[in-house]
């Protein structure tokens, strides 16, 4: 199995460097917010706009409960409407606000804050299927987190799904993806980098610590993850923390793999591209699942490098499966 990779030119007023952002995809457009260019300082609270077909960055004129900048925050779309959660803010306080933004208004609304859903956090992972939206982890008020909940969008509530035991060790940076009617929880950062796969079964609501096989990635956190089909796809990230932890750059992976979710084997995919065309060792981007020319891919925006310098450059990379 192989991929390809290719850099999109950009073009119109760009949102410039920076990691620990989001973006998704939502139709011919992918929506981009938050993150930061110095270390835990919020760039600012735009929604910037990526065109995919002409790759015209513009930024939305939005109007409702513009959340306030953040960084360490996770975005996922279900249909026409983007949900945000959670995040970091300038005094490093974790957040819980939970806020939908409908991409035909350009209007913000906060859907729930407090003591409704799940407990502050940032750098947790989020992911959607067609009705409900999943959030998983990450570093909370009192420490790290192993937590899964679900914002149900036809009954607009929040569902607590039972704890996954200490098997599956409390983390941030996880990967998190939906397929075959299960959670996948992937790896992540619990004081060292973590190489363990678990999944939550949506219909029976029990979760299991999957015995994986085949060409298994190294342990890694803040990396790209996305379903497509059958399989997780997984891409760079952190598999050496630096010493200074968030304020440093550690060492990064630049490999693909994919993880099929039907035999549970891991298959290290050959990434075809020119030197200039792929993106190299990074973590800690924006990512997120999309549709370029008829193909199905993962969209990756900026990150940080191994220098420490936040990247702004996008990518995609497409599976040949």
């Amino acid at each position: 199995m192989a991929g390809n990779w290719v850099k999109l030119a950009q073009k119109g007023i760009e949102p410039g460097a920076r990691s620990s952002h989001a973006i998704t995809v939502v139709g011919h457009k992918a929506y981009a917010f938050g993150g930061e260019f110095s270390p835990r300082v919020p760039v600012d609270n735009k929604m910037h706009i990526f065109n995919l077909d002409d790759h015209t960055w513009s930024v939305a004129d939005v109007i409702g409960d513009v959340p306030p900048p953040r960084v360490g925050v996770t975005m996922t779309s279900i249909g026409s409407t983007i949900y945000v959660f959670g995040g970091r803010d300038f005094d490093h306080k974790e957040l819980n606000e939970f806020y939908s933004f409908e991409t035909h208004t350009n209007e913000w609304t906060l859907i729930s804050s407090g003591d409704a859903g799940p407990p502050h956090r940032s750098y947790h992972s989020m992911a959607a299927d067609d009705r409900r939206v999943y959030v998983f982890g990450g570093c909370g008020n009192a420490g790290r987190l192993n937590d899964l909940w679900a914002y149900d969008t036809n009954d607009k509530q929040w569902i607590q799904y039972p704890s996954p035991g200490d098997s599956c060790r409390p983390r941030g940076g996880p990967g998190l993806a939906v397929a075959g009617e299960k959670i996948w929880v992937v790896y992540g950062f619990s004081g060292a980098e973590l190489d363990d796969v678990h999944c939550f079964d949506l219909v029976s609501e029990k979760w299991d610590l999957v015995e994986t096989t085949g060409n298994k990635p190294s342990p890694r956190s803040v990396f790209c993850t996305s379903s497509i089909g059958k399989y997780v796809i997984i891409y760079g990230g952190e598999v050496d923390p630096s010493d200074l932890g968030h304020l440093g750059a550690g060492k990064f992976s630049s490999e693909a793999f994919a993880l099929d979710s039907k035999t549970c084997s891991w298959i290290k995919l050959k990434d075809e591209a020119e030197a200039d065309e792929h993106p190299g060792p990074r973590g800690w981007c924006a990512f997120s699942a999309g549709e370029i020319g008829g193909k199905r891919g993962l969209l990756v925006y900026g990150g940080n490098s191994p220098t420490n310098d936040r990247l702004d450059d996008i990518f995609f990379f497409t599976p040949s499966m």
